[in-house]
């Protein structure tokens, strides 16, 4: 129930019928704390300016009238909830049907009855009290749904960067690699336009880019010196075996989740965009805008945006690294090598938002460097 006093706004222009509802409306003082106006400019000045449970409201009035008060409060989102009362002449009988029409909560004849508006205002302020009651749990149980909403969304970032760790643990020379070309493939997509969420979601699934490579054996995978035909051909499949890993169907979910007490047919269709992006890139970040990549030979705009972007940063990272099987490049020959790649190997508009954010990329090699 409520504990402060129900607030009470009377509107009509002649002065005396105010002053008589201050007297015959004397004992409620006590719990209905009640003000005056008298026109609707006023009304909506003192409805603006405090907060009001419900308005009792003449309909006749000159210049602006009760409908224009209902219109006006209808038009205000804070206001248009707040029951009306209108007071209407007892033989306005296409004023009242005007009223409701318009969104009166009730009506009263005039002149009026003390004891048909006592009850009319208690009426109204309980279907406020219910309206106020319900709004809050509304609020309540978005509140719930937005921290479980972020809860789960937390929960799949988690999932997502162990994922990156455990590839990580297979080929701990890489060092800080995939931290670093997430950090970059933001940046470039800032630089290319891209909103605030893509950016972001890049930065998170983009060191997943050779997730794939848990499925390499280690003989290929560790090897120090330069791979065979053969062992090259198993090596390219990690693309194909990241790709899987993050989308596919794992063996016995239809089992795990009956049992679990829900019956998901359609794991595919359960992805949600952090899990299609990361998929998305471990499959295309190997193709080449000549069509020469692989494991699809795509080419051109046929390679998805994220896969260009991280195409460039995973190169550009691995060619200035020091592996096991080579040293660094100077930075001038890696350059070199990405300018030499435009229109080959990268997307031409790609490797121009890459040196137009060459500062910031510096910035992250020196500030997470091996």
């Amino acid at each position: 129930m409520k504990e402060l006093k129900w607030k009470i706004l009377f509107v009509d222009d002649e002065e005396r019928f105010l002053d008589g509802l201050r007297r015959i409306l004397y004992r409620d003082r006590e719990k209905w704390d009640m003000h005056y106006a008298t026109s609707v400019d006023e009304a909506m000045d003192k409805l603006k300016s405090e907060k009001f449970d419900t308005v009792v409201s003449d309909v006749n009035m000159p210049e602006k009238d009760g409908f224009d008060l209902l219109d006006e409060m209808a038009m205000d989102e804070t206001l248009k909830n707040i029951p009306i009362i209108i007071l209407t002449g007892n033989a306005e009988f296409k004023l009242k049907r005007k009223a409701l029409e318009k969104g009166a909560t009730d009506l009263l004849n005039k002149p009026v009855v003390v004891e048909d508006l006592r009850a009319r205002i208690r009426n109204v302020l309980q279907i406020k009290e219910y309206q106020d009651q319900l709004k809050l749990q509304n609020e309540n149980l978005e509140l719930l749904v937005l921290q479980r909403t972020k809860e789960l969304e937390e929960s799949r970032v988690e999932i997502i960067l162990r994922l990156a760790k455990a590839g990580e643990y297979r080929d701990e020379d890489t060092g800080n690699h995939v931290l670093r070309v997430g950090c970059y493939s933001r940046i470039i997509a800032e630089n290319l336009g891209f909103d605030k969420d893509f950016a972001n979601m890049i930065f998170l699934t983009s060191p997943l880019h050779d997730i794939g490579k848990i499925g390499i054996p280690d003989n290929i995978l560790l090897k120090p010196g330069k791979l065979s035909d053969k062992e090259w051909k198993i090596m390219r499949r990690h693309c194909k075996i990241g790709e899987e890993i993050l989308t596919h169907n794992p063996k016995g979910i239809k089992l795990f989740t009956t049992l679990g007490g829900s019956d998901i047919c359609d794991f595919e269709h359960m992805l949600n965009p952090l899990e299609k992006m990361s998929s998305t890139i471990a499959m295309a970040h190997h193709e080449k805008w000549d069509g020469s990549g692989y494991p699809n030979g795509l080419s051109g705009e046929d390679i998805p945006i994220e896969g260009r972007i991280v195409a460039i940063c995973d190169v550009y990272d691995a060619i200035s690294s020091e592996r096991p099987y080579k040293k660094a490049f100077p930075e001038e020959v890696t350059l070199k090598i990405l300018e030499e790649g435009i229109g080959k190997h990268f997307d031409p508009e790609v490797v121009n938002a890459f040196f137009e954010s060459l500062d910031e990329i510096r910035a992250i090699r020196s500030q997470y460097s091996d």
